[in-house]
């Protein structure tokens, strides 16, 4: 059995982007676009990747049809279906982190299949006896995503400008910023802009291949973990930095300033789900506007170094084309800035966003 004990910046495990996986994502009670979202991600990014989805209590026979995406890979009811899978991945983010009591006997038989386990949540599975000696009898490595070893304080000394450094920051967390992340760097590579997607959470990081899961590393050294990634990477021609949290959100604000700070930005897009009133998991708690909320981004930011919201990335999952239509216009005049749904409307808004600010940033 292996333990995952490696920093940021460095790929966690050699299999954890190896294009042979042959993944069960397991969601087994939890199959919504925001509980699940770590397997919504994988199926979307890496669906050749993934084998099958298992909850027990679906009713759906594919996973479009219980997350709305990924096509016509199956969701099982039982390990017994997906004999060719290797790995058993934990497709939730809860909060509080916890492995579900239930889920118990489905990974120990994993374990026993000599499936490789990873875990994205904070219950970190090497500090289970039980799940360990299992792993142990079976050679079965268990992966987790969030164990770091983290322990350096950011130096603050001037970065490459060179390497233009866009970050995507939210109004809320689960607002879905990692997939624009993602779709962004992607776009701007087709684009002919050599960008690299840096990862700060466990989805990411099992997208990407490595990265940092900033939730977990002690509070003084979010910044310097952050900082590390972007040096180690200050070679391509842009990055673009997965946000965590919101600097609103009561919880989670924190770890947000740190990333924020971290990777001093020279640029921002502001990420929100259309439809949402109030905060995730604080519904008695109010989420504020737009406008309020990218004034107080680019003052944190600017406190660091110069930075600017340059488009928004909206969330339309709640609404039909036409709502998404009339909100999208809406925000463009409230701000003045590019508005889309990078999966309603691709992220080509983003990227000449992004591309106007490298013309003006290289003159």
């Amino acid at each position: 059995m292996s333990e995952n004990n490696s920093g940021a910046g460095v790929s966690q495990n050699d299999s954890q982007r190896n294009k042979n996986r042959r993944m069960v994502l397991i969601t087994d009670g939890y199959s919504n676009p925001v509980t699940a979202k770590t397997a919504s991600c994988l199926l979307r990014f890496c669906p050749e990747e993934i084998v099958a989805v298992l909850d027990r209590s679906a009713e759906a026979p594919s996973a479009q049809g219980l997350l709305g995406v990924g096509g016509d890979i199956p969701v099982i009811q039982s390990m017994e279906e997906a004999p060719d899978g290797d790995s058993l991945v934990i497709g939730i983010a809860p909060p509080g982190g916890k492995i579900p009591i239930s889920w118990r006997p489905l990974i120990l038989e994993a374990i026993k299949r000599g499936m490789t386990i990873y875990s994205g949540l904070h219950d970190y599975l090497i500090e289970d006896s039980e799940f360990c000696e299992a792993a142990r009898v079976h050679s079965v490595d268990l992966i987790d995503l969030r164990r770091n070893a983290e322990h350096e304080v950011a130096s603050c000394d001037a970065l490459d400008d060179s390497c233009l450094r866009i970050h995507t920051v939210g109004q809320d967390c689960g607002v879905g910023k990692m997939l624009v992340s993602v779709e962004l760097t992607r776009a701007l590579n087709d684009s002919g802009l050599n960008t690299k997607f840096i990862a700060t959470g466990q989805t990411g990081i099992l997208v990407e291949g490595d990265g940092c899961p900033v939730d977990s590393v002690v509070s003084d050294f979010v910044s310097g973990a952050v900082e590390k990634m972007i040096i180690q990477h200050s070679d391509y021609d842009a990055v673009v930095v997965e946000g965590q949290g919101s600097l609103a959100h009561p919880r989670y604000s924190a770890v947000t300033l740190g990333l924020l700070h971290g990777c001093s930005p020279h640029a921002m897009v502001l990420c929100y789900e259309a439809g949402r009133d109030n905060f995730n998991g604080l519904s008695h708690l109010a989420l504020p506007g737009l406008s309020d909320l990218k004034a107080v981004y680019e003052t944190m930011a600017n406190l660091r170094h110069p930075s600017q919201v340059i488009a928004v990335a909206m969330n339309s999952r709640l609404l039909s084309d036409e709502q998404a239509n009339v909100e999208r216009d809406r925000v463009k005049r409230e701000l003045g800035l590019p508005v889309c749904d990078v999966v309603r409307h691709g992220a080509q808004d983003l990227v000449r966003a992004v591309l106007d600010l490298r013309a003006n940033h290289d003159t």
